[in-house]
């Protein structure tokens, strides 16, 4: 259902997710204001937020946050301050404006990640599952959420936690690709991990829908129907098939918390298999629900 347009304030608007989320908004008629570190043409610096408010809009979106798998970044006291500070001030500065805006925004979305619910090779998990407390990347989400209550707010408050978020220009996909095109790619660790996933232009889609639908509101899992059954194993068979190469040289487990850190090493030797339950119920139709066609289209 595509509404009047909108004027929608996207914290974080440059990043991977946020240029194909911007592109999405403007095709469908949408405004697009950037709150980022440097002001500009249709952007506004975090420091002009905090001393001139929220400039008048219909939504606000928060997708700021450090890439907590920076390669080029050591996982230190600095970092791991950063990653939080990234995303929880972020969101608390975005709320702050919300809370004292004479003319308050409609609604209020922050995708946050589906390391809330707790890795596990069996369980599965829906938006009602519990979470949020057993290590530091579900902390992390708890206190990133938290941030974003505005208690009284007429804005319509929506959550949307994402999986591996799989595109052409950036995100999971950019570093594996010289490897694996190469042949030298293959599974993570055992590679037996479930491996939760979603196409950019999914996710995308999700948030564009979510704003557009008044309906929408509280948790979304975005991640594609059928990542439940995908393994970490299965993925580097499928983006190997995709790119026509071998997909058999494990990267083993050491390496990784060599590379990374036990603490993000996590991340990618352990995964947890999430359904889409009230993504769907709201309406939402897929681009790409399943695997060889999301990989397709982004390695063509």
């Amino acid at each position: 259902m595509r509404g009047a347009a909108m004027r929608v304030v996207v914290g974080g608007g440059t990043g991977f997710v946020g240029t194909a989320l911007t592109q999405l908004l403007r095709s469908r008629g949408h405004q697009v204001t950037h709150v980022s570190r440097r002001g500009g043409k249709d952007r506004i610096s975090w420091e002009e937020l905090s001393r001139s408010g929220l400039p008048q809009c219909d939504a606000v979106v928060n997708l700021a946050g450090e890439n907590v798998l920076n390669p080029f970044r050591r996982w230190s006291d600095a970092f791991c301050r950063e990653v939080i500070s990234s995303r929880v001030e972020t969101t608390k500065a975005l709320a702050k404006a919300i809370a004292a805006a004479e003319q308050p925004p409609r609604a209020w979305l922050l995708v946050t990640g589906v390391g809330y619910y707790r890795p596990s090779p069996t369980a599965e998990y829906t938006e009602d599952s519990p979470g949020g407390d057993f290590d530091f990347f579900s902390r992390l989400v708890s206190s990133w959420e938290a941030a974003a209550l505005i208690p009284g707010s007429p804005a319509r408050g929506v959550v949307v936690r994402s999986g591996v978020v799989l595109g052409r220009d950036g995100g999971a996909i950019s570093q594996m690709l010289l490897p694996f095109r190469l042949g030298l790619g293959g599974p993570i660790g055992s590679g037996l991990q479930p491996f939760p996933w979603i196409h950019i232009q999914d996710l995308s889609g999700i948030v564009c829908h979510a704003l557009e639908k008044e309906s929408v509101q509280g948790i979304l899992n975005g991640v594609a129907p059928s990542s439940p059954g995908t393994s970490n194993g299965s993925f580097a068979r499928e983006l190997g098939a995709a790119l026509g190469r071998p997909a058999l040289l494990p990267v083993p487990a050491w390496a990784v918390r060599a590379a990374f850190g036990a603490e993000r090493a996590v991340m990618l030797l352990q995964g947890q298999r999430v359904l889409p339950k009230r993504t769907l119920e709201t309406g939402y139709h897929f681009i790409f629900p399943e695997l060889p066609g999301a990989l397709k289209d982004i390695v063509a």
